[in-house]
């Protein structure tokens, strides 16, 4: 493996279509797609300014790398990423990716960010800024995630989720197979219309959760009082440990819970109409 170690470049393309390099304390400055259509490439200790380094690349490692905000859309159509301790304050990042790890990364202004991905691992991952995170991504594994944005986990499949705190509007929006263990999710309109979403030991926030759903299952979760007006239109099958402010109008299945404060059941319920509603201190 070739070593460049303590250079800078700039310019269009100075590293383009290169194999088996490793980068050591190299700058990139201004300019595009410095590491386009690269293979096997380990960057260390690097700084990325220039727009579009990473694009097309197979087989990379990124460890100790600052990516400046100027690096914008830095890894499109990419897969084999593995990137560790780095801080990423660029936004729209990874996109059309294929089997991508991150370890240890920050992600301060993540607008736009992990789109169309598929084959994704984090793990303490701190992302704010992080509006329509994940939007048609696929096969995710996460744990330890903290998450400031709107709209994130829109239109995702097979998702497993641990340990993690989600402040998040809209989150999980016409998803399918996703699980969450051990986790708090806070943001209004959670998980309306998704399919097979299953939440296990998690608390709650955010009016109008869970509306509209097709099989969702609730295990042994907690509701803030601010998660009022619950399960609209849902299919469900709900153990909630504590009270709930207000169900409306769920469509078919169980909730168990200690309390709920107001049960609305009114002429725009949907059939078949039949949710065992279960309520025991």
């Amino acid at each position: 493996m070739e070593l460049i170690k303590n250079k800078e470049f700039s310019g269009e393309r100075p590293l383009y279509c290169r194999r088996g390099l490793r980068l050591e304390n190299v700058t990139i400055h201004a300019g595009e797609s410095a590491l386009k259509e690269t293979a096997d490439i380990e960057a260390a200790g690097c700084r990325f300014e220039g727009k579009y380094p990473f694009w097309c690349c197979d087989g990379f490692t990124v460890s100790d790398c600052v990516f400046t905000e100027g690096a914008r859309a830095a890894l499109w159509y990419s897969r084999g990423l593995v990137m560790e301790d780095t801080l990423v304050e660029a936004p729209k990042m990874f996109r059309e990716m294929s089997d991508l790890v991150l370890r240890r990364v920050r992600i301060p202004n993540a607008a736009e960010t992990l789109w169309s991905c598929r084959g994704v691992e984090l793990d303490d991952v701190e992302i704010d800024k992080g509006d329509y995170l994940f939007m048609h991504s696929s096969n995710i594994r996460i744990k330890g995630l903290k998450l400031q944005g709107n709209y994130s986990f829109q239109y995702c499949k097979n998702v497993e989720i641990h340990d993690s705190v989600l402040h998040t509007k809209d989150a999980f929006w016409e998803t399918e197979n996703v699980t969450v263990y051990d986790s708090v999710i806070i943001g209004e309109y959670l998980g309306w219309y998704s399919k097979g979403l299953r939440l296990v030991n998690c608390r709650i926030g955010g009016t109008q959760p869970l509306c509209y759903a097709e099989d969702l299952v609730l295990e042994n979760c907690t509701f803030n009082p601010d998660a009022d007006l619950a399960f609209e239109y849902s299919s469900v099958n709900a153990d909630i440990r504590g009270g709930v402010t207000s169900v409306k109008n769920p469509r078919t299945g169980c909730i168990k819970a200690s309390s709920i404060g107001e049960i609305i059941l009114d002429e725009n319920i949907k059939a078949p109409g039949d949710c065992n509603i279960v309520v025991s201190a």
